[in-house]
């Protein structure tokens, strides 16, 4: 059988997908901005490591010779957007004593090397020495930067990177307010060393790349990956129609043809998809046969009703014809007669209408959850039918329960047990036969029993061979109204003597 899915499982997923596409949107963009972070810095650790390396040979320069045995030392990139940004950097302060002078002939040289690859590089530079005062660094040459945090981190000999708000005097575009990283700045300081010495500081600073500009470059493949999204939410919508509004609309034609009367049932939904629909199918599928089974049972009845009303009526009115015509040159014993067929007739009609009114009551009875103890009911058939001749028997210990309740199965007894009596038995017999999937009360009387000829019409409306003594034919047609009611049903057992009627009761799940 093909998996069927919950609607609920279908709506959940069509949920959390369209809320997973801006949300994987927005993580991809951050994703990149913090890929463009990690670059930038990247950069400016290449850049403060060959200028670290460069001031360290001109201030060693003639102090002593040089060794090409220089541990290896790597440093990573480690900022991130998802991490705090810091406040704009601290201005510089005035340095507490200047720098030897030896430094700053070496830093006027070295000024000259920062500009040259400033111009390529577009980063912001300084040179520090080791107090952190500033030895080339434009307008904060002679100003000391030992106060920042990561100088002041690097002055202990270790890399620091910072990433920090960015002040721009133009505002921005609205465009850009999507993104983090065009309002910061990253901040390198490497420190200097000489073993464990500290010479002094590179201390760098630059604007990530613009992630417009970026995605400008990647144009392609940002396209390949809307069209893929695109492509996922047309998916999505024609698997959440063809889970929910195509089976609905089906469903809505059957109906329309069933109202028009070009069909008389509903079919069942060839791909329902989701439980909830497979259900809703299934119960309409049940219902327009119910229905139908319903409008078929009316028009029988319906036949059945009018042939049965149909002769006493017309015997009542020829009657009260000939009386009109003629009760003043009537016999006496004549008159009398058709006095006593119009009495009978009409006691007919009475008895015919209180049947068919419990008939309706049986059709109308509502379904019930009780349970009755069948002892008990035996019992008060029992006592019922005592006086008239009838004796019901049964186990005396019997404590079978029946999905029932106990009005109702009196009712099916009491008819059962009145039939009996029209077909001259003196006595019933109660007996269960439970089954895995039910529970069997076979009801068997001491009567004449039923002739082949007629054992497939007993359960036919107003069909009775004891039309003479007063039977309706309704009897059989209350109890299957009253037991169908309550989920069971009744059949013609076999039987050597008499007749046996079966109840079959489901077993509750």
């Amino acid at each position: 059988m093909k998996r069927l899915y919950r609607l609920r499982t279908i709506l959940l997923a069509v949920m959390l997908s369209v809320l997973a596409l801006p949300i994987g949107a927005i993580h991809v963009f951050r994703t990149f901005e913090n890929v463009l972070v990690r670059e930038t810095e990247q950069e400016l650790i290449s850049q403060a490591a060959v200028l670290s390396a460069t001031w360290r040979n001109l201030v060693l320069e003639q102090a002593r010779e040089f060794t090409d045995d220089l541990p290896l030392t790597p440093i990573a990139p480690r900022l991130s957007l998802n991490d705090p940004v810091a406040p704009p950097r601290p201005e510089a302060e005035p340095a507490e004593t200047p720098p030897a002078p030896n430094l700053v002939r070496a830093a006027s040289l070295f000024a000259r090397i920062m500009r040259e690859t400033q111009q390529i590089t577009l980063a912001g530079m300084r040179l520090l020495d080791e107090r952190g005062t500033v030895l080339a660094g434009r307008s904060e040459t002679g100003l000391s930067l030992a106060h920042v945090p990561e100088v002041r981190q690097a002055l202990a000999g270790e890399y620091a990177s910072v990433i920090r708000r960015r002040i721009s005097d133009e505002p921005r575009p609205s465009i850009y307010s999507i993104s983090r990283g065009t309002d910061v700045r990253v901040f390198v300081a490497m420190p200097v060393l000489d073993g464990e010495t500290v010479l002094g500081v590179v201390y760098l600073s630059r604007t990530p790349v613009s992630i417009l500009k970026s995605l400008f470059d990647v144009r392609y493949e940002v396209a390949l990956a809307m069209l893929v999204m695109s492509l996922l939410t047309v998916l999505l919508g024609l698997f959440v129609s063809s889970g929910i509004a195509r089976p609905i609309r089906e469903l809505l034609r059957q109906i329309d043809l069933l109202r028009t009367g070009e069909i008389r049932t509903v079919q069942p939904i060839a791909r329902p998809v989701t439980q909830e629909m497979a259900r809703l199918s299934e119960s309409f599928v049940t219902m327009s046969e119910s229905l139908a089974e319903r409008a078929d049972y009316i028009k029988r009845f319906a036949g059945h009703v009018s042939h049965e009303f149909k002769t006493p009526l017309a015997s009542m009115q020829g009657a009260l014809e000939l009386l009109t015509e003629h009760l003043g040159t009537m016999d006496p014993e004549q008159s009398r007669l058709f006095l006593n067929n119009l009495q009978a007739d009409t006691r007919r009609m009475k008895l015919l209408v209180n049947r068919l009114l419990e008939l309706a009551r049986a059709d109308a009875m509502p379904p019930s959850r009780s349970r009755c103890r069948l002892g008990t009911v035996a019992d008060s058939v029992r006592s019922a039918f005592r006086d008239r001749g009838l004796t019901v028997d049964f186990d005396e210990d019997c404590e079978t329960e029946l999905p029932i309740a106990q009005d109702a199965l009196e009712m099916v007894l009491g008819n059962l047990a009145e039939n009996s009596l029209q077909h001259g038995a003196d006595g019933i017999r109660l007996s269960v036969s439970p089954t895995p999937d039910s529970i069997r009360l076979a009801v068997a009387d001491n009567g004449r029993g039923i002739s082949e000829a007629n054992r497939d019409k007993v359960f036919t409306p107003f069909f009775t061979t004891r039309r003479a003594s007063g039977g309706t034919g309704l009897g059989l047609e209350i109890c299957r109204s009253v037991l169908k009611a309550h989920g069971a049903g009744i059949g013609l057992g076999a039987s050597t003597q008499g007749a046996t009627f079966v109840l079959e009761f489901r077993r509750e799940a």
